[in-house]
């Protein structure tokens, strides 16, 4: 009796010893803020998830069934199949955790994330979809649910031993009651510059970037390359040129006109506006003068290769042409290895998008093209949560703006036509694209997310866009803020509310597990209630074996 007393201890120590190793340093209940995809509406068209509330146990993409399921993914477990997986089985949202330093992920585990991203931005959906940051809680949960699904594919009795005594479940609860609603009252806002030229009217260069990024989470889009490169260079432009043209002597032939544009992410409503407010609605306007060209910035940060994406092939003799053969020269001479080319893409009417912003100006008969490192306009890397400062070259980038800023001069002075080397440089020394202000602009630009929703109602965004135009205040002349406000009855772009939300993630046991304990309860007090009932008993059979030890 006693034998079977002293097992039967041992046993109900070992599943309470059992029970407390697999608890994860998780607490019972944890709440945190996660981000929901987006959802807007653009010409007429439906983007992104429209639901929100979300109360659904926590599974992982590794399960076989996910109705009615929370699925939580990591950056490498987010892929279109496993997406598309989870909305065929009607799961109840998808969870991704995003790592807080995008640097320890591998290039392909981001390359594959970008385009899964990029497709499921292509539709809407029903099923909400948030991304958290990374934490330890969650990491917590997440390599528990992980555990879970792979004891899933052992034997029945393992499983049903496990759920009763280690197995926890995790709850995820999203309950806003109050239902989405939409925001019709954004405002875009372009800044504009211009430093003069010399002579009397003088032909225009326009050289312009969109500012605001893009990606599946508004709140978590920083916009890197796409296109915090063109917005930076676009700024040492402005820089650079400003000491040329603030000397009599050196001042070229051509108002040099810059400008930032907003709504670049959703078929560069800024743009469009900003054009028709200087053609349709000024009475005086650079644009309405002679434009030499209009040169649009768009992802420079990475790649070796420089394409110029044009509407119309630009005929010989052009000043288009003139200065895409002095880009040409300067790529040939000082950087051979970059591969550059011309993309001719021809504007479809039909279609109520536009893939790049020198259309905008193509649309209204003025010469331009977009300069880029990328080859498709559809590129995954125009628009993800993942383009952030790790993915930046700045030797690349400090490259593609020497290219650029060397072929204006040549072309601005004329340097082909006067006989000049080709080795002539004219930003060097002091005038040289310094390393420190590129890489101060573009920290700066990355701080916050730039996404067009949050530009005009957070502090912080509000602040960045009054710092550029303190910035084009200290450079350029004849600085405007265009602040362009939509038709709240027919708005152009129409987003939506509770991008934001606190999430709780509460710790669970499955009902099994109750069983258990109120079995192990009731042992343990048989137990201590058989113990004390024949205590005498007991003591006289160990007093014997302690007497038989010692003889």
């Amino acid at each position: 009796m006693l034998k079977k007393l002293t097992t039967g201890a041992v046993l109900l120590l070992f599943y309470v010893q059992s029970l407390h190793s697999s608890a994860l340093p998780a607490v019972s209940s944890y709440e945190f803020n996660a981000y929901r995809m987006q959802q807007y509406n653009l010409v007429q068209q439906k983007y992104g998830c429209r639901g929100a509330i979300v109360v659904a146990e926590a599974r992982s993409s590794d399960e076989p069934v996910l109705t009615r399921r929370c699925v939580i993914m990591k950056v490498a477990d987010f892929t279109t199949e496993k997406y598309l997986e989870a909305q065929r089985q009607n799961a109840a949202a998808i969870l991704i955790l995003l790592p807080r330093n995008t640097s320890s992920v591998s290039q392909e585990a981001i390359q594959s994330f970008m385009v899964s991203e990029s497709e499921a931005l292509l539709k809407e959906t029903l099923m909400p979809v948030y991304v958290a940051p990374e934490d330890e809680q969650l990491l917590c949960m997440y390599e528990e649910v992980k555990q879970a699904a792979a004891t899933r594919t052992s034997s029945i009795l393992v499983r049903v031993l496990r759920s009763m005594v280690t197995a926890t479940a995790f709850q995820i609860l999203v309950s806003n009651n109050s239902p989405i609603k939409a925001i019709t009252d954004n405002t875009l806002v372009t800044l504009e510059g211009v430093l003069p030229g010399s002579g009397e009217d003088p032909p225009t260069i326009v050289i312009t970037a969109y500012y605001d990024s893009y990606g599946l989470a508004p709140w978590l889009s920083h916009g890197a390359d796409s296109n915090g490169s063109g917005v930076t260079i676009l700024m040492e432009l402005a820089r650079l040129f400003q000491k040329l043209y603030s000397n009599p002597s050196t001042r070229p032939p051509y108002h040099l006109m810059f400008s930032l544009t907003g709504g670049g992410k959703y078929n560069f409503m800024g743009t469009k506006r900003w054009i028709e407010e200087n053609l349709d609605h000024a009475e005086s306007s650079l644009l309405h003068d002679n434009v030499a060209f209009v040169l649009c910035l768009d992802t420079l940060a990475n790649g070796d290769e420089l394409y110029m994406h044009v509407s119309r092939p630009p005929k010989p003799g052009t000043s288009m042409h003139s200065f895409i053969q002095q880009l040409e020269e300067v790529v040939s001479f000082r950087f051979p290895w970059v591969k550059i080319g011309m993309i001719h893409k021809k504007i479809n009417l039909v279609e109520s998008t536009v893939a790049w912003e020198h259309e905008r100006y193509a649309l209204r008969r003025i010469p331009g093209f977009t300069l880029s490192h990328l080859e498709d306009p559809k590129s995954e890397l125009r628009g993800s949560m993942l383009d952030t400062m790790s993915q930046v070259d700045f030797r690349k980038l400090k490259r593609n703006g020497i290219i650029i800023a060397e072929a204006l001069a040549r072309f601005m002075f004329n340097f082909s036509d006067k006989g000049s080397p080709r080795d002539l440089q004219v930003f060097k020394g002091q005038m040289d694209l310094q390393d420190s202000r590129l890489s101060s602009l573009m920290s700066f630009l990355t701080s916050v997310p730039r996404a067009t929703q949050l530009l005009d109602k957070e502090p912080r965004h509000i602040l960045l866009l009054n710092s550029l135009e303190q910035e084009f205040r200290h450079y350029l002349l004849q600085v405007h803020r265009h602040t362009f406000r939509q038709d709240k009855r027919d708005p152009d772009i129409t987003f939506f509310d509770q991008m934001n939300q606190p999430v709780m993630m509460y710790r669970v046991k499955p009902a099994a597990f109750d069983l258990f304990l109120g079995g192990c309860i009731a042992a343990y007090l048989g137990i201590v209630y058989y113990a004390i009932q024949n205590f005498g008993y007991l003591y006289k059979k160990l007093k014997s074996v302690v007497k038989s030890k010692h003889q």
